[in-house]
């Protein structure tokens, strides 16, 4: 489908059911100048969600050459140089390219100001400068690849990453343009959360996605200038030999160390707070059941930012630190636990005796919580002095690791794509499909990881292109999940696609949901709303019912509110 020549089926009714060709974001200009200079946060989270997820497939490609590989213990068409450059390219495209932007570049782009009342952003154009910098950012990266690739892990650790052939400073220089992107969304998003919230909503009637954006931005600004510096300082370390980093003319490599963790953890929050965000959103909703313990769940999602800042020191228990500062920061890695657990318990009890509806975002929402927990629990292993001295570097940490990451980022991103795509494009997809293809992902990546903690806890150290044969069964049941997993990934995305062109058109409320975003048309205006929309409890949702005609949810004439129709 090209930019400028949009289906029908995206354009949107007003009451008595009329199209008008400027009612909606997607139909209201034409031509690929409209998208790339437009201002409109609709359309740039949009943009973002295409190059978004172009970089997820191909980091999948390059998991899915990784798994391959290790089908068997022996070469199949990998060597060890080969290998080390796929699964470090793997790794931060995931990473610096997907899991980080996520969430907050195309699903807070595109909500967040619908969620608050509002038009816009507080600076759209540096909206829109953001995105430009991703792009180039991504740009670099796929530089690094084509000119020689990448060999030393997504880390970057020093003293390698001094001494190697590869493209260190092409990928170095993306994730510094990348850390500017990341910052400008921050800004953006606190400052339009502290000062354009309508009047009526204070900040504890505020969506809890809302609050999980604000959490997850304060840490884009605190944050991500530590990672910009740090880049900076390895790439003079390579281009000019001044003896920060490298141990030969007097650097410290540890250093390293101390300052990439101080960003990277306190990164595992950017990704995860925002998922942490749409779960809080999906459960409500598909449980029509008031949120559990609002205030505990907005709370904890600011002591998740804060506490994130001190826990970087776990992951380096076994670089020589003292043994005073691992018991500290072990103690603090267990403290962090604590907000995550809030919200596990809170979602389980939003859920208790709820009205359960199992449409295709709910089921990743479950998905997520089981995921998540996987993931959450065996952390405290690795926070634990005794147990993470056997565990590290080995495949029980990339187990753990996309427990949280992947099936907890990438699995509530799914969720939230499919929650608000009936928003973004005003169509709906097919349900069963859907529900089919979260079964897919659930079960391939469970056949994927769990495998990876036993073998890890035996031993098997990761990043290795070859293995003994002890090992071979779990890899062989890693690699049929990872494509099983694939393939669950691409059905959902094709699920979502051919909407687009077969999708029935979607109603304004079509999960019942007492957020702003579902008061206005599907897909919205090109403004967002012709009068400002009223602002009440977020998760109250008494005064919604179903109407046959729209489709989907209404406003109770007898409430004393509006109806918004379709």
């Amino acid at each position: 489908m090209s930019v400028g020549a949009t289906p029908d089926r995206f354009q949107a009714a007003d009451a008595g059911g009329h199209h008008d060709r400027e009612d909606n974001y997607l139909l209201a200009s034409s031509g690929i100048g409209s998208w790339l200079f437009t201002l409109d946060h609709k359309r740039i989270g949009v943009m973002y969600l295409v190059g978004i997820m172009a970089s997820f497939f191909l980091g999948g490609i390059f998991a899915l050459v990784l798994r391959a590989e290790l089908f068997t213990g022996q070469k199949l068409f990998l060597s060890e140089d080969a290998y080390n450059q796929m699964f470090t390219l793997h790794g931060a495209v995931m990473t610096f390219l997907f899991i980080i932007p996520s969430i907050p570049a195309a699903l807070g782009n595109f909500v967040l100001p619908m969620m608050l009342g509002q038009k816009d952003v507080a600076f759209p154009r540096m909206n829109l400068a953001s995105f430009y910098l991703w792009v180039i950012g991504a740009i670099f990266f796929l530089a690094a690849i084509i000119f020689g690739g990448l060999d030393t892990g997504w880390t970057f650790y020093t003293p390698y990453s001094v001494t190697t052939n590869t493209r260190v400073i092409l990928a170095l220089l993306g994730v510094f343009v990348l850390g500017f992107s990341s910052i400008f969304t921050g800004l953006n998003f606190v400052v339009t959360i502290n000062t354009m919230r309508p009047h009526g909503m204070t900040w504890f009637k505020m969506p809890l996605f809302l609050w999980a954006t604000y959490a997850t931005a304060i840490i884009q600004l605190l944050a991500t200038p530590v990672l910009g510096i740090t880049g900076l300082l390895l790439i003079a370390e390579r281009a000019l030999r001044i003896g920060i980093f490298d141990p030969e003319i007097g650097g410290d490599p540890v250093l390293f160390q101390h300052f990439f963790w101080f960003y990277s953890h306190p990164a595992v929050y950017i990704m995860i707070l925002p998922a942490m965000g749409i779960i809080s959103e999906l459960v409500a909703v598909f449980s029509r059941k008031h949120i559990f313990g609002y205030r505990f769940i907005a709370y904890s999602s600011i002591a998740i930012a804060l506490l994130g800042f001190l826990v970087w020191g776990h992951h380096m228990f076994v670089s020589g630190q003292s043994q005073l500062a691992a018991v500290v920061f072990s103690g603090l890695t267990f403290s962090v636990s604590i907000p995550s657990a809030i919200k596990v318990f809170n979602w389980t009890s939003t859920m208790y005796k709820g009205s359960i509806s199992l449409a295709t975002p709910m089921c990743y929402a479950l998905a997520f919580i089981f995921l998540f927990t996987i993931g959450g629990l065996t952390g405290l292993f690795l926070g634990a002095l005794a147990t993470d001295v056997q565990l590290h570097d080995t495949y029980f940490v990339v187990a753990h690791f996309h427990y949280v990451m992947m099936g907890g980022t990438l699995v509530a991103f799914v969720g939230g794509l499919y929650y608000w795509w009936p928003k973004m494009f005003g169509v709906m997809y097919n349900e069963n499909a859907g529900r089919f293809f979260s079964l897919i992902v659930f079960l391939g990546f469970n056949l994927t990881f769990f495998p990876q903690f036993i073998m890890g806890s035996r031993g098997m150290p990761r990043r290795y292109a070859r293995y003994v044969d002890e090992f071979q069964i779990y890899h062989q049941l890693s690699t049929m999940g990872a494509f099983l997993l694939g393939i669950g990934m691409v059905g959902a995305i094709a699920v979502l696609i051919y909407s687009l062109y077969r999708g029935k058109k979607a109603p304004a409320n079509p999960w019942g949901a007492n957020t702003l975003e579902w008061m206005c048309s599907s897909p919205p205006p090109l403004h967002n709303f012709e009068t400002p929309p009223p602002v009440g409890d977020p998760y109250d949702y008494s005064n919604l019912r179903y109407d046959e005609r729209e489709g989907g949810y209404v406003v109770d004439p007898g409430s004393g509110k509006k109806t918004y129709s379709h």
